[in-house]
């Protein structure tokens, strides 16, 4: 195997350093973010739907009408 130069070597060491780091962060955005959640559950909200509800806020709007076209043909094929 080959060996790396000092520089590469540190340009790795920093690369892996900062991505560690923003896992950290991360980690803690996930927690904060269950937090919230849980928040919303106490005051009686529905955390399913509301994750829905975000999900379809990020799409745009002809992706989320043709998701909710699907869908509605998906459930007359089963007959539901």
């Amino acid at each position: 195997m080959e060996s790396m130069d000092s520089t590469a070597q540190q340009n790795l060491r920093n690369l892996i350093e900062r991505i560690e780091r923003l896992e950290e962060e991360k980690a803690g955005i996930v927690a904060d973010i269950k937090e919230v959640f849980e928040e919303a559950k106490s005051f009686g909200y529905d955390t399913k739907i509301m994750r829905q509800v975000i999900r379809l806020r990020k799409m745009e709007r002809q992706e989320r009408e043709e998701l909710e076209s699907l869908t509605e043909l998906y459930l007359q094929a089963v007959g539901d």
